[in-house]
């Protein structure tokens, strides 16, 4: 009997030890590592860097901006049919001749708003209102680029294309009555712009008409004459064609007659 007992005791131990031995281990949850969070932040810093700021073109007085902007001016003029003295004398206001605060953050050089549909970037300053919407531009061609598409693609603009082209005084009537801008003496600054610097030389010489060139000199010019290229000029004063093309920020080499090109 207790040879039996003894049996059964054996018998059931080792049943015991080998369930135990079956039995499958714990496993403890494990957070994941902190370093994919931090890629995703790394990830995120670099897409922000990548964006373009905007890149204000240095300006010393308003003849220099005249200077610097009376070809973009006569180019939309040809494109648009907009009064590049227009153009000009709204860019120096808007801007105060490319000092103002906007325009050196934003690049935008007529104040326009941003407006429903636009989907560039952005930036707030206070006008009318406070913290109000205005475009930003890359460059300043793109503000006035854009200037000309704003006028030519709204329907409360279109009378302004009927007039001639060298009507400036009816231009600036005309921008004013359709809402341009909220000040009521704005008709009469343009106007006093465009006839104290005689910015439509440059709407008469678009038309292909006659008139009497100004010249602009902040700075030691030279005159564009039949002949010249920026290579002999450059070394007439003594400069690399580089630092020719720097100082009167051309793009190309492309150069006309009766153009002034600043010499430092």
């Amino acid at each position: 009997m207790k040879l039996k007992y003894m049996l059964i005791c054996l018998i059931s131990i080792g049943l015991m030890a080998s369930c135990k031995s079956k039995k499958q281990p714990t496993h403890t949850y494990k957070k994941p590592p902190a370093k994919i969070v931090e890629q995703k932040h790394e990830e995120k810093a670099e897409a922000v860097a990548t964006v373009e700021e905007a890149k204000p073109v240095e300006i010393n007085s308003t003849e220099d901006y005249i200077l610097h902007f009376k070809d973009i001016s006569m180019r939309e003029m040809r494109k648009y049919k907009i009064p590049a003295s227009i153009t000009l004398a709204q860019g120096i206001i808007e801007s105060s001749s490319g000092k103002s605060e906007l325009t050196l953050r934003s690049n935008n050089h007529f104040g326009i708003k941003c407006h429903v549909g636009w989907e560039g970037d952005k930036t707030y300053h206070d006008d009318d209102e406070k913290g109000e919407c205005f475009r930003v531009y890359k460059d300043p061609n793109r503000s006035y680029e854009d200037h000309s598409l704003f006028l030519t693609s709204r329907s409360r603009y279109a009378g302004l294309f009927e007039l001639d082209p060298a009507d400036y005084v009816g231009w600036a009537e005309g921008l004013s009555a359709a809402g341009y801008a909220t000040d009521r003496r704005y008709p009469a600054k343009l106007i006093g712009l465009i006839e104290k610097y005689n910015l439509h030389q440059f709407d008469k010489e678009v038309l292909g008409k006659s008139y009497k060139k100004v010249v602009y000199k902040t700075e030691p010019g030279h005159e564009v004459v039949k002949g010249d290229t920026l290579y002999s000029i450059s070394k007439k004063y003594g400069l690399s064609v580089d630092d020719l093309k720097r100082i009167n920020k051309l793009d190309s080499n492309n150069i006309s007659i009766g153009q002034i090109l600043v010499i430092k």
